[in-house]
């Protein structure tokens, strides 16, 4: 039995993501963003009341990066992860966690738009900063699809994997504060990869809450 607890656009999407990707059986348990996730139930599956949680084979994880990999490595036959001793082992993981990267800038910049309700909370400085870091991200991701031999249709040489999801899920949720213009190899590999129906069955449905109202946030900008 495979559970995941999950909060929409949200880290755990990308694990949601993924175990569309894997085509294994497993249920989802959604949870809305807020205080509920530090009531004691959830607490025993994640402790420091986050997503995502999963249940799996008797045990509990949390963390999407653990769970990512721990998911490839159950499930080799899908061919999304890299096992100890391949060639493409090095450059997988260095992706895989260069997902955290985006996804702490995105988490700052969730803040200072989303979670602070009081303008006179939020900082233009930390919003500017965090924008243009979040920016510079993306060319790093720019540098490795274009590479000097020609573009990349993936991250890794040889094929779709899991390195694609966790870091074009970040993008995705980076996507809400900074665009990708000026990135043309990056903008046609996220076209590539959010066109695959294992993404669009991890998007939020009609009816679940979203932790996004809008589509962008602009760079704050200090009134007059």
């Amino acid at each position: 039995m495979i559970r995941l607890h999950h909060c929409p656009q949200t880290r755990s999407m990308r694990v949601l993501w993924l175990l569309h990707e894997l085509g294994v059986e497993f249920e989802v348990v959604t949870h809305p963003f807020d205080k509920s996730l530090r009531l004691p139930g959830y607490l025993k599956l994640s402790p420091a009341g986050r997503v995502p949680a999963l249940e799996i084979d008797g045990a509990t994880m949390f963390e999407s990066g653990a769970i990512t990999e721990y998911l490839c490595e159950r499930f080799p036959e899908a061919g999304l992860g890299r096992l100890p001793g391949e060639p493409e082992r090095a450059e997988w993981l260095t992706w895989m966690h260069f997902a955290e990267t985006v996804s702490q800038h995105v988490a700052a910049l969730t803040q200072q738009h989303v979670a602070l309700y009081d303008d006179s909370m939020r900082s233009p400085v930390v919003m500017k900063l965090e924008a243009a870091r979040l920016t510079k991200c993306y060319g790093a991701i720019e540098t490795r699809l274009a590479g000097p031999d020609g573009r990349r249709a993936h991250l890794l040489d040889s094929s779709f994997s899991a390195a694609d999801v966790a870091v074009g899920q970040a993008v995705y949720m980076g996507l809400h504060f900074a665009k990708l213009d000026g990135f043309p190899a990056t903008s046609d590999w996220y076209r590539r990869i959010t066109a695959r129906p294992g993404f669009e069955a991890s998007l939020p449905g009609k009816d679940e809450a979203l932790l996004y109202a809008r589509d962008f946030y602009p760079a704050w900008e200090v009134p007059a």
